[in-house]
This record gives structure tokens, C-alpha cells and sequence, in this order.
């Protein structure tokens, strides 16, 4: 049974739910039921303030908690009749990186995502959802194949990062990740991005050339976490919440400079709050966007998703 994790910023609104619960204890010997609606009332209040003014660095926070949905919930409550799919065909089966052919809501489509895991045995397994050269060429594998048999392709980025050991360096880790860029840029089919948690640096971008990029209200997204950023900037990560500032990580400060092209909204709170609503969103969004492209003809499709990603860093400088 998984413990309950509360983010410093949450505590006030715990102090106060338990204290509601300790007034229920006591309603047989005296009726204090209007003190309690009231105490109701302000709980709500508090949450819609605190959580509609959060910080940067309380985002990146929500994004890492350890309740919060991992791909392979997703997979099991999004999607129908998942079947995994294994192997680059090279080095071997990365598992921090997976792949199914599956279906949403009847439709027949090839789903990738980061995966993470929930303890620290299932993490060491998962290499915490950093991948090795051998997890991209996997999933470039399932691109190609999707593409084959006219399947779109749904990617679901959640990592703090491709994975920086020399035995990754030694395999080509860099150019696994470019190869990937170049790749998925030129598939003929349509392909769905959505950061579910963490996406950051190439270890995001791996999977992440699409036609429609989503970002769950509380993800982030950069090309570097706050904590290295703070590490090469002020030689200490304790200048993280300053550089989690600086980087504009959040799914807000990305659409605004249209990065992304739209926020899937989640539960009060974050999606670790409701799974079961989460997932519904998500379920709804992928739908609606996948609608939208599955009529585009692949010429149009791939030349529109090249000039999305052309399009991303242009500025004007007035005189």
C-alpha cells in the first residue's frame, strides 16, 4: 500500500483536512456540523489558491510526485487491447522506454512512453525512465513499423533525461537521439506528443517530433532540469527554484512561445489526485487531435509537422 506524500506547499491544506477530521469524531457528543461546512468551504478555498498560483518550481515538484500516473497507467486505463512490443533487434529490450500496439476508443494505433517505475527496485529496473541508445532504436523500430502498416503514433514523454553513462556514450547515444529527430520528422503517419511528467533535454526530444505536441497541466519541459541548470550556473543545486524561473519549463510559459500547442488540463491539485479523471481527460484530448489529423494526406502532414518545429525559436529583433 502506497504512503500518502505530501509537497511542502500542500501542508496547509492537510493541517486543515485534519483537522476536519478530528471535529467528525467528536459529532456525537455535539453538533458542530455548520463549523465543519464551514472548515469545508475553506479547504476548497485554499486549494484554488494555492494551486492556481504556483510557482515554477512547484510544478516541476507535482510533475515528479510519486503517485502521480506513470505510462503504464495510461496504457492500461487509456488505451484497449495493449500488446507490448520488445527489442531494437540490435543491443537489446530497453526498459525504460516502452512500446504497444493498442487501440483508442476502436482505433488501431502504436503508443511509446518513457517508463518509470514505482519503488526504487521497479526504478533500478526501469534505469528510473532514462534511456540507453538501444530504448530510442527500439522506438524508432515500432515509428517505422506503425508507419508500414498506416497506424498513428501516440508518444508519451516522462524522463529527467537520456541516460549520461560512458556505456550509453560507447553505443551512440547522441546519434541514436538525432536519428530519431531526423526520422520521425519524415513519417508518413500522424504523430501525437504528449508530456505526461518530466520531459527533459534529448532524452525528451527523442520521442518527441510530432504533428501535435500536448502537455499535461503540471508537466515540464526544457532542455535541462532546474537542479543541473543550478549546478552549472551558481556550482549548487540550491538555486534550482531560481533556475526553474529562468527556464520557463511550464505547460504555460511553452504555449505561450509556441512550443506546444495545447495544455490538457488535470484534477485540482495534480494528476496523482484522480487517476481515474485524468485519465478521461487525456482519453478525450488524444481523440479530438487524433480526429483532426488522420484525414490530412502524409505529404501535408509531414510538410506542416517540419514547418512546426522551423517555426520554434524565430524571432524578430526591431530597430
Amino acid at each position: 500500500m502506497s504512503v500518502s506524500v505530501t509537497l511542502e506547499f500542500e501542508k496547509p491544506i492537510v493541517e486543515l483536512e485534519k483537522k476536519i477530521d478530528e471535529m467528525r469524531q467528536i459529532t456525537s457528543l455535539v453538533d458542530i456540523s455548520s463549523e465543519i461546512e464551514f472548515l469545508e468551504k475553506k479547504v476548497i478555498e485554499l486549494k484554488e489558491n494555492i494551486y492556481s498560483n504556483l510557482t515554477r518550481w512547484q510544478r516541476v515538484q507535482i510533475a515528479r510526485h510519486p503517485q502521480r500516473p506513470i505510462t503504464s497507467d495510461y496504457i492500461q486505463n487509456v488505451f484497449d487491447d495493449a500488446i507490448e512490443v520488445h527489442g531494437d533487434r540490435g543491443v537489446k529490450d530497453d526498459k525504460a522506454i516502452v512500446g504497444y500496439l493498442a487501440k483508442l476508443d476502436g482505433q488501431s494505433i502504436m503508443v511509446v512512453g518513457h517508463q518509470k517505475g514505482r519503488d526504487t527496485k521497479s526504478n533500478l529496473v526501469r534505469n528510473f525512465g532514462m534511456s540507453n541508445p538501444e530504448g530510442y532504436r527500439k522506438a524508432l523500430r515500432l515509428f517505422k513499423m506503425a508507419e508500414r502498416f498506416n497506424k498513428p503514433i501516440i508518444t508519451l514523454i516522462d524522463t529527467p533525461g537520456a541516460y549520461p553513462g560512458i556505456e550509453a556514450e560507447e553505443r551512440g547515444q547522441a546519434e541514436a537521439i538525432a536519428r530519431n529527430l531526423f526520422e520521425m520528422a519524415k513519417l508518413k503517419v500522424p504523430v501525437i506528443i504528449c508530456i505526461i511528467g518530466e520531459g527533459a533535454s534529448g532524452g525528451a526530444l527523442g520521442i518527441g517530433v510530432g504533428d501535435r505536441i500536448l502537455m499535461l497541466e503540471n508537466a515540464w519541459y526544457s532542455v535541462i532540469s532546474p537542479e543541473s541548470c543550478s549546478s552549472i550556473l551558481w556550482r549548487s543545486w540550491d538555486f534550482k527554484e531560481q533556475a526553474a524561473e529562468a527556464l520557463k519549463l511550464t505547460s504555460f510559459d511553452l504555449l505561450e512561445h509556441k512550443i506546444i500547442d495545447e495544455i490538457v488540463s488535470e484534477p485540482l491539485g495534480g494528476a496523482h489526485k484522480s487517476h481515474e479523471e485524468m485519465f478521461e481527460k487525456l482519453k478525450i484530448v488524444l481523440l479530438r487531435n487524433l480526429e483532426d489529423l488522420k484525414n490530412i494526406p502524409s505529404n501535408k502532414l509531414v510538410a506542416e509537422r517540419r514547418q512546426k518545429f522551423y517555426n520554434m525559436g524565430v524571432w524578430e529583433e526591431s530597430v
